[in-house]
């Protein structure tokens, strides 16, 4: 299986201070900053790139255990809201909501809600962030 790479360079202190963080595929480069991450400055952060992993793997997840199950999807849509909070020690990533909508023929919602449950337990990101972050799913067919 492939290992998949991206970089960060950082530049300055906390609050004035700047960063970048491409991917090897060269899919994104963008940029960071403290204002991009806590406040709503224009850059990317860790908390929406965490985010876009979590719905881009869920969705690739729910479609295969669809498949497996007979029902191919026709259109999986799914975002994440992924949530910062101060803590005791610092700041924490608390929570990932996904919200997904998927058009799957022929299948009923019981089912759908069944493979779901399956995808929000075993989806490679959702896997790695299990035990740390609260997952919630808001799931249903179109």
């Amino acid at each position: 299986m492939p290992t998949r790479r991206a970089s960060a360079v950082w530049e300055g202190g906390l609050k004035a201070g700047k960063g970048s963080v491409k991917t090897e595929t060269g899919a994104l480069d963008a940029s960071y900053s403290f204002g991009s991450r806590f406040e709503s400055a224009k850059g990317t952060n860790p908390e929406e790139l965490l985010a876009a992993a979590e719905a881009a793997c869920f969705a690739m997840a729910l479609s295969l255990g669809l498949e497996q199950g007979g029902t191919p999807p026709t259109r999986v849509e799914a975002s994440a809201a992924c949530t910062i909070d101060k803590v005791p020690e610092g700041f924490k990533i608390t929570t990932m909501k996904l919200t997904v909508r998927a058009t799957v023929p022929g299948l009923s919602a019981d089912a759908f809600q069944k493979v779901a449950q399956a995808t929000k337990d075993g989806c490679p990101v959702a896997g790695a962030l299990k035990g740390n972050v609260k997952i919630e799913l808001d799931a249903s067919l179109n």
